[in-house]
């Protein structure tokens, strides 16, 4: 590589990075954004002149005072309230929902039943950095209850007989592959995946 493409390269990565930090900071701020907004109506749903005519109401009320605003319906007004609700006090992912979109937060309220299970998920898609899609992979996949099954599994074993951990099964139906195949085809299958 000549000393220009080595320029070109290094712009390249300056505009990207750029990119990615404005991402994460418009991306914040929507978060704390939804959570006010949930922490507003969950405290006002406490007082019996605020109900459901009230959430209609403030929908109207916003398409008129931001025409095109997307999310602000009576539906994403009830996610949002919702999300305050499952989140509120709960110290240990306080820090961590602004790191996820609006929708892996949407699919993981939606796909998981306990405390523990939405946070597993959070920061399994913080530390994977998974895509709505890959996250609803493993949403789909039960990958929580099969962790779980494992590592207790595990655990109830003598130390002396336990299998390698690291010889679990794995999920791969993001590799697209069809219903019967063959070693090869699963081989760059998988290489096409990594380097995807």
């Amino acid at each position: 590589m000549n000393e220009i493409d080595r320029t070109f390269v290094e712009i390249s990565q300056i505009i990207e990075n750029a990119r990615e930090s404005a991402y994460r900071k418009v991306n914040e701020e929507l978060i704390l954004m939804y959570q006010k907004v949930g922490k507003f109506l969950s405290e006002k749903s406490q007082e019996a002149s605020y109900g459901d005519g009230y959430i209609n109401a403030l929908a109207v009320y916003i398409s008129e005072q931001f025409p095109g605003i997307k999310g602000f319906n009576r539906r994403g007004l009830y996610r949002m309230k919702q999300f305050y609700d499952t989140y509120a006090g709960n110290e240990k992912v306080s820090a961590l929902l602004t790191q996820l979109s609006w929708t892996n937060h949407l699919l993981i309220m939606s796909s998981s039943k306990s405390d523990e299970e939405r946070e597993f998920y959070i920061r399994l898609a913080i530390k994977e950095r998974y895509s709505s899609r890959q996250l609803e992979r493993q949403l789909d996949s039960g990958y929580y209850e099969r962790y779980m099954l494992s590592k207790s599994k595990l655990l109830s074993e003598p130390l002396h007989s336990r299998q390698n951990p690291f010889l679990d099964s794995y999920v791969v139906e993001f590799l697209d592959l069809p219903d019967t195949f063959h070693e090869d085809d699963f081989r760059k299958a998988l290489i096409k995946g990594m380097r995807e």
